[in-house]
């Protein structure tokens, strides 16, 4: 039997995380716009040991996660994170996270491979039945980039977030394992 190619496609392979991705997901922090898109909380630098939380340490709470680098083929440079995490395996459910630390590599479909592949794992592997997300309504690319590959609204937090003097919306986000499977044909 033939299996799926789980952790590459052409131009890109999901890494294992290293303790030495502590300082470029520091370095990240550093952006703004990539931190403001990335999370809801508030925007400030990070030092390298803030990421031992994700990197070779188990959760502090919640459920179990598992985490990648994305890396670019075949140089194998890191431009991003993704992460599986609050994965309950009694309900197959999980949540997800993707961000493109490098700027030069946004917006070219970078994020949408590593999604895929991060879907097939989450279903194939891990044996999900729902990976969920949450996003700001401002992260317009995201969004898209999500319905693209079937994920469905579920909800709206409004006002839930406050960036420079205005309030916005966070949606949520979720995709089935039959969506996916339909959508990836």
């Amino acid at each position: 039997m033939a299996f799926r190619r789980l952790f590459h496609t052409d131009r890109i392979e999901l890494v294992p995380q290293t303790p030495e991705d502590r300082e470029l997901l520091s370095k990240w922090s550093f952006d703004s716009e990539y931190y403001r898109n990335l999370d809801d909380d508030p925007v400030r630098p990070m030092p390298a040991s803030f990421y031992e939380q994700w990197i070779g340490q188990p959760p502090k709470q919640g459920g179990e996660f598992q985490g990648f680098m994305v890396a670019t083929k075949p140089d194998g440079l890191r431009i991003g994170f993704l992460t599986l995490f609050d994965i309950k395996y009694p309900n197959a459910s999980a949540m997800f996270a993707l961000g493109i630390g490098e700027p030069e590599y946004r917006g070219k479909g970078y994020g949408t491979e590593a999604l895929g592949l991060m879907l097939d794992y989450a279903f194939d592997e891990l044996g999900m039945y729902r990976v969920g997300l949450r996003v700001m309504a401002y992260n317009t690319a995201a969004i898209k980039t999500y319905e693209k590959v079937g994920f469905m609204r579920e909800g709206t937090q409004r006002g839930a977030v406050w960036r420079e003097g205005g309030r916005y919306d966070v949606h949520f986000y979720g995709i089935l394992r039959d969506e996916w499977l339909a959508k990836r044909g």
